[in-house]
C-alpha cells in the first residue's frame, strides 16, 4: 500500500520540490560566485553565474585584512557554550514545567511563552546596561551568558518532556530514593537527549549568525565575532562585495560542515518531536 501511494505522487510536486531546493540553495551559489571573482560580478548584466578563481586571493586578503581566525575562533566558542547550555538548562526548566509541582507554575509558564512575543531588539538597551554594570562590555560572556536559555527552548524541552516521559516512571524513581536532579539527569534528559540536541544546534547555528548584539557589545577586533569581523570587512564609504561575500562564505563554510555530519540526527530530532507531540 506504501509503495503504490509513493508512486502516486503527481510529477508536478517534483518539479515543486526542486524549484523550492534551487530557491532556497542559489543564494549560496550566487555568493560563492561573486566571492570568486569580484564585486563588478554581483553588477553584470546579464549577471554571471559561473565561479570564477580569485577566491583563494581574496580570502588571503580577508585573513589579512582583519583577525578572521581570531573570530572564527571567538565564534566557536560562544556557539558551542551557547548550544550546550540551552541544551541542558532549557530541559532542565522544561522538566521542571512539565513534571514538577509547585506554587505558580503556570503562571511562570506563561510569562515565559509571552516573552516570545517581545521582539529581541527591545531588550538590548537594558541588557547592556547590565552587561556595563558587570563590567562584561567587550567581552565573550556578554555573548554567552544572556544566550544560555531561550523561551523557546524552554517550552520546546517542556513539551518534548511532556509527551516523552511518563509519570509512571518518575513515581517508580521516587519510590526508589531518587531526588529531583537524579530523576532527571538519570532518567528524563537521557529519553530527551535528541530534542536537547536539535535544540543546541539551533542554538549553535543562531548564536554563530547574530551581528546585531555582538556589533554592540564587542568593541575590541580581537574579541570580534565572524560577522562582526565580515562588517569590519567594508569601507565607511565603499563596500567591495567580493571581499565581503569572500568573508561570508568563509564565515558559512563551518556551518556546511556541521550540517554534513549532524543533518540527519537534526531532521530526525525535529521529526520525532512533531510525531510525538
Amino acid at each position: 500500500m506504501m509503495r503504490r501511494r509513493i508512486d502516486r505522487v503527481p510529477w508536478w510536486v517534483y518539479v515543486l520540490l526542486i524549484a523550492a531546493v534551487v530557491i532556497a540553495v542559489f543564494p549560496l551559489y550566487w555568493m560563492f560566485v561573486v566571492a570568486s571573482n569580484d564585486s563588478a560580478t554581483a553588477y553584470k548584466m546579464p549577471p554571471r553565474i559561473v565561479p570564477g578563481e580569485n577566491l583563494f586571493h581574496l580570502a588571503g586578503l580577508v585573513f589579512s585584512t582583519v583577525p578572521f581566525v581570531r573570530s572564527l575562533v571567538n565564534s566557536a566558542a560562544v556557539a558551542v557554550a551557547i548550544g550546550a547550555g540551552q541544551g541542558v538548562l532549557c530541559a532542565l526548566a522544561g522538566f521542571a514545567f512539565a513534571k514538577l509541582r509547585f506554587p505558580g507554575r503556570n503562571t511562570l509558564f506563561t510569562i515565559v511563552v509571552l516573552t516570545m512575543t517581545v521582539p529581541t531588539q527591545l531588550a538590548v538597551i537594558p541588557q547592556y546596561m547590565i552587561m556595563s554594570k558587570l563590567g562584561w562590555v567587550d567581552t565573550l560572556q556578554a555573548l554567552i551568558v544572556p544566550g544560555l536559555a531561550s523561551a523557546f527552548g524552554i517550552f520546546w524541552m517542556r513539551q518534548h518532556i511532556s509527551s516523552t516521559v511518563s509519570d509512571e516512571l518518575l513515581q517508580a524513581a521516587r519510590i526508589d530514593g531518587a531526588n529531583s536532579w537524579q530523576i532527571f539527569w538519570q532518567i528524563a534528559f537521557p529519553l530527551v537527549r535528541p530534542a536537547a540536541f536539535v535544540l543546541g544546534l539551533l542554538g549553535f547555528v543562531t548564536a554563530w549568525n547574530d551581528f546585531l548584539w555582538p556589533f554592540i557589545i564587542l568593541k575590541s577586533p580581537e574579541m570580534y565575532t565572524a560577522q562582526i569581523a565580515i562588517k569590519a570587512l567594508q569601507n565607511s564609504y565603499v563596500v567591495d562585495l567580493g571581499l565581503a561575500m569572500a568573508g561570508s562564505f568563509l564565515a558559512t563554510v563551518p556551518l556546511l560542515v556541521l550540517f554534513v555530519f549532524v543533518g540527519r540526527r537534526l531532521v530526525t530530532g525535529i521529526m520525532d518531536g512533531a510525531f510525538k507531540g
